[in-house]
């Protein structure tokens, strides 16, 4: 085979990679020693526990490099489905839209005691709290996000240029691969949320990413929960009428249709 074909391309994609678990010193003096411009995108993904495993890895790199590439910025995806401080225009927005609940909605939060469609934000709240936690996704999901929100955070106050956004509802084969979700997703829409193909959430968090390494992490903010709500891709999630649990049940009722197909 000649160098630069197709199964050469094919061989060396095969076998192209680092093994951030078992040989994470070797990755790393890799890194620190190349040259130009770094950017490290965290984007690691596993099932289970080996999820926190892999993220506390690129955490550990991450110090690392922070501490050898000064001049490295960091990139993170955060997901939409968890607990965010959001702004006050978003929680005006899900007040409008609980207010004009038509009665069949009004009705079937009476029948479920209060339990299902219960208003996402108390009334005026300023800022709001977002919760959009799913607990099919599990704890090991939930701390392997949390551990990125922390380190952008504790990396942007040290002055190192991070884009941070959080990404859109996106139908990627993980979510797919759990029934439940993947027809909680086909059922969003009945409740103002928008889910994203993967090509769609692909090309536009490249385009955020691009912005923020050309403005140095876009504007600084007050606070850092503002840092995190900047330009986030959300699908809806902070401006619905009904906090997300209470309307996931009736979006996999709704869904199951469309998941099937």
């Amino acid at each position: 085979m000649r160098p630069g074909t197709a199964a050469d391309d094919a061989a060396l994609a095969a076998g192209a990679g680092a093994d951030l678990l078992h040989r994470l010193p070797q990755a790393a003096r890799w890194l620190r020693d190349l040259d130009g411009r770094l950017v490290l995108g965290n984007y690691v993904y596993a099932d289970g526990a080996t999820n926190v495993r892999v993220a506390t890895a690129v955490d550990a790199l991450t110090a690392h490099l922070g501490r050898h590439r000064p001049d490295a910025a960091l990139a993170f995806l955060a997901t939409p489905t968890d607990v965010y401080a959001v702004p006050a225009e978003a929680v005006a927005h899900a007040e409008r839209g609980y207010a004009a609940r038509g009665p069949a909605r009004r009705a079937l939060r009476l029948l479920s005691g209060g339990r299902l469609l219960h208003r996402n934000y108390p009334p005026g709240a300023d800022p709001g709290i977002n919760d959009s936690l799913v607990p099919q996704q599990g704890p090991n999901y939930a701390l392997a996000k949390r551990l990125q929100r922390w380190r952008a955070a504790v990396a942007r106050d040290a002055g190192a240029t991070v884009s941070f956004t959080v990404a859109p509802p996106t139908r990627t084969r993980s979510v797919l691969r759990n029934r439940a979700l993947a027809a909680a997703y086909a059922g969003a829409h009945r409740f103002g949320i928008e889910v994203f193909e993967p090509a769609t959430s692909n090309t536009l968090m490249a385009a955020l990413l691009v912005h923020d390494l050309r403005t140095g992490g876009g504007p600084a903010q007050e606070h850092p929960w503002r840092d995190e709500a900047y330009a986030a891709a959300h699908g809806g999630l902070w401006r619905v009428p009904y906090a997300p649990r209470s309307a996931l049940g009736l979006a996999v009722l709704l869904g199951l249709g469309g998941a099937r197909a």
